[in-house]
């Protein structure tokens, strides 16, 4: 029997890309989506619903879910209430909300995969900077997206700082509290004292959405970085492979990266 999916942001960006993609395997069925804006409509034999409360009533099993940073949470925990599993492509969460869901999550005894971005090469990019972390102690992230995101850090940005902030070395650069003038330019902080990491965030025409790591050491640099196109393609293998596999574990799993080995 196909894992049975409920899309939320069915029409949106990526979500207008893995409804046909769903239906181009043997092993995934879309069976419900939501969407105000197509609220009464239907994708393939998929209705679409304006609300996730109305969704659930569809028997599924994994949502997927690509809406906004203000619903994407509200919309995990209902699913997480009604015994879905969850995968979440949507930025805006910190470690404090994936730590109450996934409180939620073992409670339920299912799985959520949250990811702050699914493409394989930025998966790539994390995987990389967290090997450098190993062997270089000063390092800052630049995210850069289009003037309209709504949210700041990016949810790849946020993800990757969030998980840097717990493995790299001490930092030797002026901690903030120390640093006179304007504090706030030198970017927002993730994790505590000498390990957290500076993210600048870049808002501006032309970007789409993309990291940027720089590593520094004496007398040279490093950096990794991605960038992402105008299509949401690159999401679509790394979100049906989370689909696939998310009903394996029970709580929150963070990053693609888990999935990869």
């Amino acid at each position: 029997m196909p894992v049975r999916i409920l899309l939320a942001g069915a029409t949106g960006w990526v979500g207008r890309a893995l409804a046909p993609a769903i239906a181009a395997t043997a092993d995934l069925a879309l069976v419900a989506g939501v969407s105000r804006s197509a609220a009464g409509t239907a994708i393939g034999d998929a209705p679409v619903f304006a609300s996730i409360e109305e969704a659930l009533a569809v028997p599924s099993d994994v949502l997927i879910d690509y809406t906004k940073p203000n619903v994407v949470k509200a919309n995990a925990a209902a699913a997480i209430a009604a015994g879905r599993h969850v995968v979440i492509g949507t930025s805006g969460l910190g470690a404090d909300d994936y730590a109450e869901l996934d409180a939620l999550a073992r409670a339920k005894g299912v799985g959520v995969l949250a990811a702050g971005n699914f493409s394989i090469t930025a998966t790539l990019l994390k995987r990389f900077t967290l090997e450098a972390a190993k062997y270089v102690s000063d390092v800052e992230i630049i995210d850069y997206a289009s003037a309209g995101k709504p949210d700041a850090p990016s949810g790849t940005a946020r993800e990757l700082a969030e998980t840097l902030a717990g493995v790299r070395r001490p930092a030797t650069s002026r901690p903030i509290e120390e640093v006179s003038g304007v504090p706030a330019t030198r970017g927002g902080s993730f994790g505590e004292g000498a390990t957290r990491v500076q993210v600048h965030a870049l808002r501006l025409p032309s970007f789409v959405l993309g990291v940027e790591t720089i590593f520094g050491a004496p007398d040279e640099r490093l950096t990794i970085r991605h960038d992402a196109g105008s299509s949401a393609a690159p999401y679509v293998a790394g979100t049906l492979l989370a689909a696939r596999k998310v009903a394996g574990w029970t709580g929150v799993r963070r990053g693609l990266d888990t999935l990869l080995d």
